[in-house]
């Protein structure tokens, strides 16, 4: 027994490092997010899962988490760590350009929700203090699973990321709030609220000043020495001080986190901090996951499913219908709207301080902080099924709108040459087009790149090529070409063959990852499948001779004669795949 209490934190050590090195390779070769493969894996490997079968089956104690609670620092240090490298990716400047998303929107939006769910939770029995507390808690969204699912740019990353900054500052007020509301509260809570209120401004201030002087000759001295220890060193030493000093004034570590890495955004070093802390960020928010996934009791939720049902139903929908208003107003395009207000409908990571703040003030019982607390954990596992969800929304509410606007039509004359994907690749292959007076047509998913290009005077349809029906609209039997850009080797290869089966004669020229992906293009029918690998190994080829003083001539003659070489041999490739199956067809006798 002694050695396993020696071996206990090397044991879970051991289980969360070999859960991050199977599952993000794992789920990302099926192209599932590994969000869900972490809160699985804490579920299996938890408490309630296998971890209760330990007593019964020593073995398995090596293979499960014997301490939660020793684990959830890792997990909360993960977050600091992900506020961080947001902070590394903005400004001062874009951040005060959002002031009014941020404190408008994103005030309304969580104001808002935490009132309908507290007036909603106060008329099935609760009191109005926990009504309130339980509102706000659940109105909270997840900052470690929604920014890593949409990033902090485009429209729905933009709104997303606003209203999570709001929150996270909110935090600590909102605490305060809750021990204020406590029965045992005096009026010392809300002057305690004041001097945090002003320590934390004071400290902010400081660290702004200290850190433009103090970081520039921090980094540069790490720099100088070549040593990438020292220069992750000096990183975590800036979180760490950064997020110890805004905890010490009464704010949240997070906070802090988030300024260090807008202070080091501001200096010529930021790209080099976010590369080599970008590991250790991936890592601890795998922890943070897997105690999500402890946090699941399948007895529990199997015993209690009708309710938990309906709480994560209303809870996801109040704050999803909220949000959606409240950027429809901000002047947020409906597909944005939509797809933002799926994302940030389940609650958040913080959710869990807020229920235990509540619980702990007697607000709320601590069996109806428990029973929110899985809705909690289960709404942070579907998280990523909204985000899907949301985006199928938003596509369907943009084709509408695009449609209503009026869109491209294909005259009787044909498409000219269709373009499927406007991204780097396909407009590049447009811009060529266009110079040599080919007539054009481009199909492109995603509604920011259709309008960009539209206003530059492409012509540009909007609408996802995996529907049939836009396959249809596009007559491809009177087309002059296909072109195919997209970055999904599996939908190419689908496309390409039902292409083919409606117009046999048509040229097919597609995109293709590696030699393998273009083997499979030429089985399905394209005439000229194009690898990126071998095109890129070709013109690194052409630039060292024309470097070494090769004449251009012989050089592009060379050049051309090796694709076609190359070319023919992926064929030959694709034809020896294909024939066995024939001669095996051919061999099997036919049933009468």
């Amino acid at each position: 027994m002694a050695l396993r209490l020696d071996n206990q934190g090397f044991s879970d050590t051991l289980v969360i490092l070999g859960a991050a090195g199977l599952v993000i390779p794992a789920f990302a070769r099926f192209r599932v997010s590994p969000v869900i493969g972490f809160i699985l894996v804490g579920l299996l490997v938890g408490p309630a899962g296998l971890g209760s079968l330990t007593g019964a089956v020593p073995w398995l104690y090596y293979l499960t988490i014997s301490n939660p609670e020793a684990i959830e620092p890792f997990a909360e240090f993960g977050i600091i760590l992900l506020l961080f490298s947001i902070g590394l990716e903005l400004s001062f400047r874009r951040l005060w350009s959002m002031k009014r998303l941020v404190f408008g929107t994103g005030a309304a939006e969580l104001i808002g929700s935490a009132m309908i769910i507290a007036v909603a939770l106060h008329f099935i029995g609760q009191g109005w203090a926990g009504a309130i507390g339980l509102g706000f808690a659940l109105a909270l969204s997840s900052t470690a699973l929604v920014l890593p699912l949409v990033g902090t740019t485009g429209a729905v990353g933009r709104g997303a990321f606003a209203m999570l900054l709001f929150e996270d500052l909110a935090l600590v007020p909102l605490i305060f709030v809750l021990g204020a509301l406590a029965p045992t509260a005096t009026a010392d809570g809300w002057s305690n609220l004041a001097g945090v209120a002003l320590r934390g401004a004071a400290t902010v201030v400081a660290m702004y000043v200290g850190g433009r002087l103090i970081l520039p000759r921090l980094f540069g001295q790490a720099a100088r020495t070549k040593s990438p220890e020292l220069f992750l060193a000096a990183s975590l030493l800036v979180v760490i001080v950064a997020s110890v000093a805004t905890t010490a004034a009464g704010l949240s570590p997070i906070v802090g986190a988030l300024l260090a890495g807008l202070l080091i955004a501001e200096t010529e070093y930021h790209s080099e901090v976010e590369v080599i802390t970008a590991p250790f960020k991936g890592l601890a928010l795998g922890v943070f996951l897997i105690t999500v996934g402890m946090s699941l009791d399948l007895r529990l939720i199997a015993q209690n499913w009708p309710s938990l049902l309906l709480a994560v139903t209303g809870v996801v929908a109040t704050k999803a219908v909220v949000t959606f208003l409240f950027l429809r107003v901000a002047n947020s395009r409906r597909g944005v709207a939509a797809e933002t207000g799926l994302l940030m409908g389940s609650p958040s990571e913080t959710t869990l301080i807020v229920l235990a703040t509540a619980a702990q003030a007697q607000l709320i019982l601590p069996s109806t902080a428990s029973f929110w607390q899985t809705v909690t954990a289960i709404g942070l596992t579907i998280t990523p099924l909204l985000a899907k969800l949301g985006r199928t929304v938003s596509r369907q509410l943009e084709s509408r709108s695009t449609a209503d606007a009026g869109d491209i039509e294909i005259d009787e004359e044909g498409p000219g040459t269709v373009v499927i994907g406007f991204g780097r690749v396909g407009r590049m292959v447009a811009d060529m087009l266009a110079v040599h007076g080919q007539r054009y047509v481009a199909v492109e998913a995603d509604i920011d790149s259709v309008e960009a290009a539209r206003a530059q005077g492409h012509p540009v349809l909007f609408g996802d090529v995996a529907r049939p029906e836009l396959v249809d609209r596009l007559k491809l039997d009177t087309a002059k070409a296909l072109i195919l850009t997209m970055d999904d080797p599996v939908l190419t290869v689908r496309l390409a063959r039902r292409v083919r089966l409606l117009a046999p004669n048509l040229p097919i020229v597609a995109r293709a990852r590696d030699t393998a992906h273009a083997a499979e293009l030429y089985r399905a029918g394209v005439t000229d499948a194009v690898p990126e690998t071998l095109e890129s190994s070709l013109q690194l080829a052409e630039a060292v001779l024309v470097d070494l003083g090769v004449a251009m001539g012989p050089v592009i003659a060379s050049i051309h004669e090796k694709r076609d070489e190359l070319r023919q041999e992926i064929k030959a490739a694709a034809d020896m795949l294909v024939e066995p199956r024939v001669r095996k067809a051919k061999r099997t006798p036919r049933k009468v």
